[in-house]
């Protein structure tokens, strides 16, 4: 599919912003399901300083300063985007999660695994009782790894209920689990906690979906939100996937990149969908990280605006042959 994503974020502050310091992650990576044909960042007011570069996860993040009075702030980052469906993967095929687990154990002399990094609880997934109790009727001894991961999944889309306004950014996960209902953010926290209560390696990733209205109605234009999901380091899976997909999409040249992401199986328990490296051709990989505080779209420090407003708008269309 060819994907065009408009994300606009637009802050209004009372009294004005002195001076402000940003970091934004708003350009999606190439990977080998999608290739990056075009992006471009505009901000308004215009910065006195911009650069962008590769962080430890391979995200290319934007720091910007504004270093003048200045009463609003508007990002708006507009992207093309060639993706591929992922192959079908036999779950029964993956080892054993707790096969797994111990072979990521530290044991002297043996080479260093950039997957064990994520095995560690992070701030916004950290290592709590209940999450371990939750993924437990999952995980029984011997169970291949991505069957178990499938399941835990499959439970989550179940039992727990999408409701936008039951949290915000700042609700801890182990909430959201014990009330049950959350956002797409908080599914993919839980799911990242989750697994790592298990010893096993997972990383939050934050990105776009396609959606489309439904039948009968017209869609609106800044209506999508951005997106967020679970990956799972599965140890063996091909690390020179180019060939994966059909419509030619290239990895990107940048080997720490594609290090990053080909190793890894991505599951979406907010839509219960998964895939090697993306859940489907409709959706979009922004960035990767431990979790939500590693990938913020844009984030901050500011001198001034004691109170302010907010409005983000995110639209993601299909290009459609003339």
């Amino acid at each position: 599919m060819q994907l065009t994503v408009l994300h606009d974020t637009c802050y209004q502050y009372s009294p004005s912003v002195e001076t402000a310091h940003h970091l934004a992650h708003l350009q999606p990576l190439s990977t080998p399901w999608q290739t990056l044909q075009s992006h471009q960042l505009l901000i308004d007011p215009e910065p006195a300083q911009c650069r962008a570069v590769r962080d430890v996860f391979g995200n290319l993040r934007t720091h910007f300063q504004l270093q003048g009075p200045h009463e609003h702030l508007h990002v708006r980052a507009s992207s093309r985007v060639d993706t591929c469906a992922p192959q079908p993967l036999d779950t029964e095929d993956s080892p054993a999660w707790d096969q797994v687990r111990e072979s990521l154990r530290y044991r002297a002399g043996q080479p260093y695994d950039p997957a064990v990094g994520f095995t560690f609880a992070s701030p916004m997934a950290p290592r709590h009782a209940d999450f371990l109790a939750y993924a437990k009727p999952s995980f029984a001894p011997g169970t291949p790894l991505l069957t178990a991961v499938l399941q835990l999944m499959e439970r989550m889309h179940e039992e727990l209920t999408y409701r936008s306004d039951s949290t915000d950014v700042s609700t801890p996960a182990q909430e959201a689990l014990a009330q049950r209902e959350g956002v797409c953010q908080d599914f993919a926290h839980i799911m990242v906690a989750c697994l790592r209560a298990l010893g096993l390696p997972a990383r939050y990733v934050s990105g776009y979906l396609l959606t489309e209205p439904p039948p009968g109605k017209a869609r609106l234009i800044g209506s999508d939100a951005s997106h967020a999901w679970a990956s799972v380091h599965v140890p063996g899976l091909a690390q020179s996937p180019d060939d994966r997909c059909a419509a030619g999409v290239a990895a990107d040249p940048n080997p720490e990149v594609n290090a990053n992401i080909t190793g890894w199986v991505d599951f979406d328990p907010t839509n219960n969908r998964w895939g090697w490296g993306t859940p489907g051709e409709d959706y979009i990989t922004l960035a990767i990280g431990r979790d939500y505080g590693d990938v913020s779209p844009l984030s901050g420090v500011i001198h001034g605006g004691a109170n302010h407003t907010l409005d983000v708008g995110v639209t993601v269309e299909a290009v459609r042959e003339k």
